[in-house]
């Protein structure tokens, strides 16, 4: 069983197109024709008799080097959603709950909870 093909990704008002660029295995990516937008599914093992499953988004920009102003580069970030499940134990609906209670969260007073990570509070 597949995602949809393309994805797509809603950024500061932006859509993006994300089509299915490489199939390897366990891990799935999909890429915009940019290439400065990239999703990742993958299911791995971990440690000792556990799975991980992952979705990534990897976004890239072009910005002035703060140490050269005049010269530009590239940089990137990642967020990432890891499920690290045991082999038994959580059946799918119960991990769903437990991401649908994370999620919420969260989103809480309109993403609260995570723009206070990113201004380093913990």
């Amino acid at each position: 069983m597949s995602f949809a093909d393309p994805l797509s990704i809603t950024v500061t008002g932006v859509t993006s197109s994300l089509p299915r660029t490489s199939v390897e295995g366990d891990e799935t990516i999909y890429t915009a024709g940019d290439g400065l937008l990239v999703f990742q599914a993958s299911h791995s093992k971990s440690g000792k008799d556990r799975t991980r499953r992952l979705l990534r988004v990897d976004a890239s920009k072009v910005t002035a080097d703060p140490f050269k102003p005049e010269e530009n580069v590239k940089v990137s970030t990642s967020v990432y959603t890891v499920f690290d499940v045991p082999p038994v134990g959580f059946t799918p609906a119960e991990l769903l709950a437990l991401w649908v209670g994370y999620r919420t969260m969260l989103a809480a007073s309109s993403d609260l909870l995570v723009s206070k990570l990113l201004a380093g509070e913990s």
